[in-house]
């Protein structure tokens, strides 16, 4: 039985310049997808390499108007539902995406399929909509074209302190905003959701301070990150590896990427708070929320 996910997130321009980056192709391609087409009422069209099953574009646009956007997406052998909902607050906008059709947390923590990457699809894509909007460098995209998983991000931060944010459970649980236990030494357990909701954590297979860390998380995925620093900064460059059941770990991969634009803010911003809020993932576990 498929389900619709909902993200909620914070960001600090007002409602109208979200909706122009909503509903231009030009912004669309900075944030979005490497293609996009926009003629309204007419038109809503994004594809390309940043698209699960992007050869084309499928999508059929429903409704707009000065706060909201509705349009069917084909994706998954699905007609889904993609909405977004725009609402000011007292610093800016809250932006609000929800989809039809995801098949729920369990299968989308196996990568069953296209359907289940639609929350982490859509965490880091509003992750790039709230950097683009306030002037920050954007965090990579995940590529589906290719099964290369790395990438690199500048953070205007020492090594130490990221590397800090990466290990100290409970920094990560902060900027991450999930739960998670790590034993920071090789051997050690690392578990999202906590060791209690997680029997079958990852296990540290490298670390050296300050410098890298090797996560092998079971069926064959292993992520590894390292620190480089110069001038006061830190290049943090991270690899995902491995297969599931022979398929590619996008879910995962994009849940990554959407946790690093996270940690770079909260290791920049000295007044920095979550950008989530409270999420609607049906079946998530106990513990695993993202948000205050």
């Amino acid at each position: 039985m498929s389900e619709t996910v909902t993200l909620r997130a914070r960001v600090d321009v007002p409602v109208e310049r979200v909706h122009r980056a909503l509903t231009s192709a030009d912004e669309l391609r900075v944030w979005l997808a490497e293609h996009a087409e926009v003629d309204l009422p007419n038109r809503y069209a994004f594809w390309g390499r940043f698209t699960p099953e992007g050869d084309a574009p499928s999508q059929t646009l429903e409704h707009v108007d000065d706060k909201s956007l509705r349009f069917t997406w084909h994706v998954g052998g699905e007609d889904t539902t993609v909405e977004f909902s725009l609402a000011a607050d007292d610093t800016g906008t809250v932006v609000t995406v929800s989809q039809s059709h995801f098949p729920g947390w369990p299968d989308a923590v196996r990568e069953t399929g296209v359907l289940g990457w639609l929350y982490t699809y859509w965490a880091l894509n509003l992750a790039n909509l709230a950097e683009h909007l306030e002037g920050r460098e954007l965090t990579p995209k995940a590529d589906f074209t290719t099964t290369d998983m790395r990438a690199a991000v500048d953070i205007a931060a020492g090594k130490e302190a990221v590397y800090r944010a990466l290990v100290d459970a409970e920094e990560y649980s902060r900027w991450f905003g999930a739960k998670i236990d790590i034993e920071p030494w090789v051997g050690g357990r690392v578990a999202m959701g906590g060791f209690e909701n997680n029997p079958e954590p990852g296990k540290v297979l490298d670390l050296a301070e300050n410098e890298r860390m090797s996560i092998d998380w079971g069926d064959d995925i292993v992520s590894t990150w390292e620190l480089a620093e110069s001038g006061g900064r830190t290049t943090l460059t991270f690899v995902q590896s491995g297969f599931v059941d022979g398929r590619t770990p996008y879910g995962a991969w994009m849940g990554w990427l959407s946790g690093v634009a996270e940690l770079r803010r909260y290791v920049e911003l000295p007044d920095w708070r979550p950008i989530w809020l409270q999420p609607d993932v049906p079946g998530l576990p106990e513990g695993m929320l993202t948000g205050e």
